[in-house]
């Protein structure tokens, strides 16, 4: 079975990548670990945790989204409600909230989800964005719970995958067909390898 690590990169897209940076790498301090582009195109990684990034592409002509409040219904085409990052403990919380509120920045007060608590905000582009700290000696990870008082028919079947959902693959890629197509790997891997030399 494949096991994830994490989320490789979420990538969202922004209009202005100046205020995104200022917002995503000096406001809330995720390094900016990766930066690909040429005229008419970028594309910047910040680094969230040791397996996780959120990365923005930048489309001339984009606009912030209408703002959302984190959680509100919407009718029609929808994909995406909030971002949630999670950080070491409630103290956290708190100096986060502190910066939101000196750098003028709206922030909700301290929500109690029972597992996390919680504080939301909106980014420059209106991504809405909660940051959420556990509850210490509440691990849902280790005792999953459902207090949904009528779920849905999957969930009832439990946490874990369900075996025989879909088909089990009978033709793997044979290893010689296997192949990796040309996108922006070469330019981070000389830039790696230059920056190896300068140290």
């Amino acid at each position: 079975m494949v096991k994830y690590t994490g989320i490789n990169h979420l990538a969202m897209v922004t209009g202005d990548m100046d205020t995104t940076i200022r917002f995503w790498r000096d406001l809330l301090g995720m390094r900016m670990v990766v930066g690909l582009g040429h005229p008419g195109y970028r594309h910047y990684f910040f680094e969230i945790a040791e397996h996780d990034m959120i990365a923005f592409f930048e489309w001339p002509g984009v606009e912030p989204l209408d703002e959302k409040d984190h959680g509100f219904p919407v009718k029609g085409k929808a994909a995406f409600d909030h971002l949630s990052f999670e950080v070491s403990c409630e103290q956290d919380l708190w100096e986060l909230k502190d910066k939101f509120e000196a750098a003028d920045i709206w922030c909700s007060e301290v929500v109690d989800h029972g597992f996390i608590h919680s504080i939301y905000t909106f980014d420059p582009n209106n991504i809405a964005i909660e940051f959420s700290a556990p509850v210490p000696g509440v691990d849902i990870r280790k005792t999953p719970v459902m207090t949904d008082s009528s779920p849905c028919e999957e969930a009832q079947k439990g946490p874990e995958p369900q075996p025989g959902v879909w088909p089990e693959v009978t033709e793997p890629t044979p290893i010689e067909d296997r192949a990796v197509y040309d996108g922006e790997g070469e330019k981070i891997l000389e830039a790696v390898r230059e920056k190896e030399k300068a140290k």
